[in-house]
């Protein structure tokens, strides 16, 4: 079985290119980490975004960050599949929920439903929520940017 061809960039990040997007991106990660909100549980919610969304260089970086906030090996395996597995406490289930939801908008009707918010809100104030929110929104963001352009794992810009 031969080993398979990388993909080059089909471009730098947009973000580099045009001026001010990247410090935009970056304030509104920094605006989303404004709260009392666990690190770890922000990192973990983007891990499992750039999961589903298949983008390399963000779970490349995803891994390397939560690590950074003190994620286990253990844990980190586990998080496509945080379902199944006796890893994450009840509050991360929740914003892993929501991550997946406001994630994959077009897979049914009701794209967040009211248990998937309910959930998640009756572990998280309005402002862990709205931190939430825009740190999986951001995250998205960073995923279409990175998935769309081809941007390799390992680089230095999600």
């Amino acid at each position: 079985m031969t080993s398979p061809t990388l993909a080059m960039p089909r471009m730098s990040n947009p973000a580099s290119i045009l001026d001010g997007a990247t410090s935009a991106i970056y304030a509104l990660m920094k605006a989303a980490k404004q709260t009392d909100l666990a690190d770890s549980t922000l990192e973990l919610v983007h891990l499992r975004v750039s999961q589903i969304n298949g983008c390399s260089a963000c779970v490349d970086f995803g891994v390397k960050a939560a690590k950074k906030a003190g994620e286990s090996d253990e844990r980190l395996h586990a998080v496509a599949a945080w379902r199944e597995t006796p890893y994450f406490t009840d509050e991360e289930r929740a914003a892993l929920a929501l991550a997946e939801s406001a994630t994959r908008l077009a897979d049914r009707p009701d794209a967040v439903s009211d248990e998937v918010w309910d959930e998640a809100a009756s572990f998280f104030d309005e402002r862990q929520l709205a931190a939430l929110v825009l740190h999986i929104g951001t995250t998205n963001l960073f995923n279409r940017l990175n998935a769309t352009t081809r941007q390799p794992a390992g680089g230095s810009w999600n």
